[in-house]
Order: C-alpha cells, then sequence, then structure tokens
C-alpha cells in the first residue's frame, strides 16, 4: 500500500497569477512549415474508426498516458497511440513533424518558449472558449491563468490558451533517509541545518543540475523577495547586484564550503538533470534539487526504490519572507487543429484531464494533479509531500529569465561553485546579460 501524507490545498480564491506563459522574454527563432498553408481537415464521424496520435515528452508519464489510451480506446473504440521519443529528442522530432506537415493529433505541452513558435505557426487550438464553460472546474483556477497568453505577449503568440494540464509542478529537495541520516519526521526545515546535516553523514552529498540552478536560486532568494520584487529582476527594472540575490548565491558557496556538493562541481551537459535524477534513484547520491515531475522519473528508473521523502524550500537565516517554489504548470496537452480528427482529439484530451483521469496520474505516475478536487483531497504519495507543501505558497510570477539570463546563470553559478569567480563577479556578468535583453 503506498504511504500518504496530507497537505493543505490553496483555495480557488487564492492570489490571481500573472500570465508566466507570456512572460518570457524571447522564443526560440525556428522555422516551421504549414504556418498558414494547410488546413484542417474535415473531422471524421465518430462512428467511424478514428485514429489519434499523442506525442509525449515525458517518460515518466508514459505509463499512465497508455493505460489511460487503453481505457479510453476499449470505452469510445477510438484508436489513441503514445509516441514517448524521450525529453532529449522531444522537441527536434516535433520540429521536423512541423517541417513535414505531419504533425501529431495531440502533443505534450513544454516550456513557453520553446512552445511559441509552434502556436504561432497554428499547430494549437485555441481552448480559450472551451475553458469558459464547465470545463474549467477539472484545474485549479491558477493552472488555467498561468496557461493564458495576454495581448501583447513579449512572445508573440496571439491572445489565447493553447494547453490543458492534469500535473501542477512545484521545485524542493528530495532526500534518501539511508545516506543522509534525515527522515521525514527530522527533516531539517532550514538551509543552515540541511547543510550541516549533509556535512555529519558519511554518504549525504548533495547534486543539482547546473540547469537547474536558475529555479534553485530563484527559489532560495525569495527568503528576502516577495514575487513582484522577482519578476522585476526578471524584467531588468530592479538590479541582479542586489544583497538577496548574494545571498542566494551564497548558499551555493555554503554548500561548496562544507563539501556536500558531489564532486564539488554542477552537474552539466545537455543531460545533467537525468543524470542526477538517475543518481539519486540508483541510491549513489543522498540528496537532490529537483521538480516535483522527478518523482515520476524516479518510479520509471528504479520503482523498487521507494523509501526516499521530498521537502519543500527551506527558510535561510536573516531571510525576510516565506520560502516559497517556482511554479508552473506541468504536462499538459496541445491539441493540432490542423489534423484528422480534431474533435475527436479535443474529446480525448477532455475525458483525460477529468479527475477520475488526473487521480490515475498521480497515482501511476506520481504527480501533483490540478484538479481542484484532488488537491482538497490532500491525500499524495510520501514522496511528494514536501513539492505538495509548496502548492499553497507557490511563486506568483508575472516573468521569467530571458534566455540569455538563464545561460549567464547557468554558467556562472558552475563558476561560482568551482572557485572561478567570485558571488559578485557573477552577479555582474549575469546583470550584462540582463542588459543585453532589456
Amino acid at each position: 500500500m503506498m504511504r500518504t501524507t496530507r497537505y493543505p490545498h490553496t483555495s480557488r480564491g487564492a492570489r490571481r497569477l500573472a500570465f508566466a506563459a507570456g512572460g518570457v522574454a524571447a522564443a526560440m527563432a525556428i522555422t516551421l512549415a504549414g504556418c498558414s498553408s494547410p488546413q484542417p481537415a474535415e473531422s471524421t464521424e465518430s462512428s467511424g474508426d478514428v485514429e489519434l496520435t499523442f506525442m509525449n515528452q515525458s517518460r515518466g508519464q508514459e505509463a499512465a498516458l497508455t493505460q489511460l489510451a487503453e481505457q479510453y480506446g476499449a470505452e469510445t473504440g477510438v484508436t489513441v497511440t503514445i509516441d514517448s521519443p524521450g525529453p532529449a529528442d522531444y522537441l527536434p522530432k516535433l520540429q521536423a513533424r512541423a517541417q513535414s506537415n505531419s504533425m501529431p493529433d495531440i502533443y505534450s505541452s513544454f516550456q513557453a518558449t520553446d512552445m511559441a513558435p509552434f502556436y504561432k505557426a497554428g499547430w494549437a487550438m485555441d481552448l480559450t472558449s472551451e475553458l469558459e464553460g464547465e470545463w474549467s472546474d477539472d484545474f485549479s483556477p491558477a493552472i488555467i491563468e498561468m496557461s493564458t497568453f495576454e495581448e501583447g505577449n513579449n512572445l508573440d503568440v496571439p491572445a489565447g490558451i493553447y494547453t490543458v494540464h492534469w500535473e501542477t509542478q512545484t521545485y524542493g529537495f528530495l532526500m534518501n533517509p539511508a545516506l543522509t541520516g534525515m527522515t521525514l519526521e527530522d527533516a531539517p526545515t532550514t538551509a543552515e541545518d540541511f547543510i550541516d546535516a549533509l556535512a555529519a553523514s558519511d554518504a549525504g552529498s548533495f547534486s543539482v543540475a547546473a540547469s537547474l540552478t536558475p529555479q534553485f536560486l530563484q527559489a532560495i532568494v525569495s527568503n528576502w523577495l516577495t514575487d513582484e520584487e522577482i519578476a522585476a529582476t526578471f524584467n531588468g527594472e530592479e538590479s541582479w547586484e542586489q544583497d538577496a540575490w548574494r545571498e542566494a548565491f551564497q548558499v551555493l558557496v555554503d554548500m561548496k564550503d562544507a563539501g556536500v556538493i558531489a564532486n564539488d562541481a554542477l552537474v552539466g551537459g545537455q543531460d545533467d538533470n537525468p543524470n542526477v535524477e538517475s543518481s539519486f534513484f540508483t541510491q549513489a547520491m543522498g540528496s537532490i534539487f529537483d521538480a516535483s515531475p522527478g518523482v515520476s522519473v524516479g518510479l520509471r528508473t528504479n520503482p523498487e526504490f521507494e523509501d526516499y521523502f521530498s521537502v519543500g524550500i527551506p527558510a535561510v537565516d536573516g531571510g525576510t519572507e516565506d520560502p516559497r517554489s517556482p511554479g508552473v504548470p506541468g504536462k499538459g496537452a496541445v491539441i493540432n487543429p490542423k489534423g484528422d480528427h480534431p474533435d475527436e482529439a479535443l474529446a480525448f484530451v477532455k475525458w483525460l484531464t477529468e479527475p477520475e483521469q488526473q487521480a490515475v496520474f498521480a497515482e501511476v505516475g506520481r504527480i501533483l494533479p490540478t484538479n481542484p478536487e484532488l488537491l482538497s483531497s490532500g491525500d499524495v504519495p510520501t514522496q511528494l509531500a514536501g513539492f505538495a507543501s509548496g502548492v499553497e505558497t507557490v511563486q506568483v510570477m508575472s516573468a521569467t529569465f530571458a534566455t540569455d539570463v538563464r545561460t549567464a546563470i547557468v554558467a556562472e553559478a558552475q563558476r561560482v561553485v568551482l572557485g572561478e569567480a567570485t558571488i559578485d563577479e557573477a552577479l555582474a556578468n549575469i546583470q550584462a546579460a540582463q542588459d543585453r535583453v532589456s
């Protein structure tokens, strides 16, 4: 029997989000065929043979999607084929499909910067009108708002909603009690205690992928900055060269000085976070910083390993704010309006996001659902409890990192940990990147 932990639910009257999907500074410049020439195909009658293709980005959700697709086929006669090329190959394959006018009927949503070209090319159904009705009851209002592109957004995506999500994503730490000596009951609540406990353990090494250092620092800096102040930094309205960001970087330095960062470096390269996750789930690493979908990855990587837990963002001594996790809509679906069966694809996605099916994602795939009923029930696997604790206080952002700034943060965090740059030098270089895009 899977252990569960109860957690508080964000009320439907939660703070209004400011449409983070449209707040990315610049879109990836790729050319996608079919910007205007292909026209939506005639949808076949639902009584006929219908075959839908779903290109899935997340390997961790493949089992749940496959199970649900088979169930849907048995109930409706509609065949849904799940294609899961893997995270590294997903975007190149989707680009190739767009350029050859052979897009799948449904495909996974991804970060807004990468998905914007597909939306602008007309490969995504605008779901705004659909979500103005009863279907919206299947989602937390915050998720819908974070998925909305406002008029005049930085990515130049036409105003609308192009994705629906069955997952809520937060960030936190995964802990192996056998290696760290820490348990869920006595888990540290401050960064200082966390570092001390790891340093005192025999095998309590810690790792964070270089590509996740922007989210790591964004989480830590919330000990001093409000959501509005963080967004102001991202927008170039406030400087990176301020004490709050120095203190956030200092946490990394403190970890390095305490000797708890594995190999005294951040894992880099294209597969840096998959490699970090693999090291944890094969029990070679005591603790890692990760997003909540990492739990679903772990279930696929090593389904026999379940003796671990998660904790939320720690407080830092001297902080003036309550620490908060960055949050985004997690995995979900985009419907291709130019496919052979757009109506049937929409019907399948609506069914997929109903509470009963979201529960399958939570139970089989171990992800945080978006459905208010499921969230309010409070029953989640112990491995997700720390991530779940961040749902109620998730950061409410009007902007996110510009691409050049994100790249600079990744590089400078690595240099700081390696001792190749001071914190002030790193922040100056990040500010220079911000100045180039602001």
